[in-house]
């Protein structure tokens, strides 16, 4: 059954907390993600209602080699698996999540998800799945 385990093979981390976009369309920003340690990352987002009948969310995601960001650069598509366009939502997506990775080198990672067209309520949350670890097992629950 060794195989088949998932769980000490992966670490989430909080990327956006659960919350509800503002009908200004301000965009969710994640927190920085540190991939130290592991070799891939995969975001994953959760969308619940979509109340907004033409809302749409795009899907940015940059790289840096600083903690804080300075000098973050938008991830070239050669080094993500799917694209950004496969990643966003629209108004017909109530309740769909999606992923989008990111197999570049650099350390530091952020996603951004930014509504248009938002008069309602979108509700969204995003985790980021970091993997391959370099030192296996992993923790659970994770530290």
């Amino acid at each position: 059954m060794a195989t088949r385990d998932l769980c000490h093979n992966v670490h989430p981390v909080r990327a956006i907390s659960p919350a509800a976009a503002k009908t200004d369309n301000t965009p969710f920003v994640s927190e920085i993600v540190d991939t130290k340690g592991y070799e891939s990352l995969t975001f994953l987002l959760a969308a619940g209602d979509i109340a907004d009948a033409d809302a749409t969310l795009t899907v940015l995601v940059e790289a840096s080699d600083a903690a804080n960001m300075a000098g973050a650069e938008a991830v070239p598509d050669k080094e993500l698996i799917g694209t950004e366009a496969q990643a966003g939502l629209s108004f017909a997506d109530d309740n769909k999540t999606r992923k989008i990775g990111y197999v570049g080198g650099k350390r530091y990672v952020r996603l951004t998800v930014t509504p248009a067209n938002n008069t309602g309520n979108i509700f969204l949350a995003a985790i980021a799945l970091l993997g391959h670890p370099r030192n296996a097992p992993t923790p659970n629950p994770p530290v």
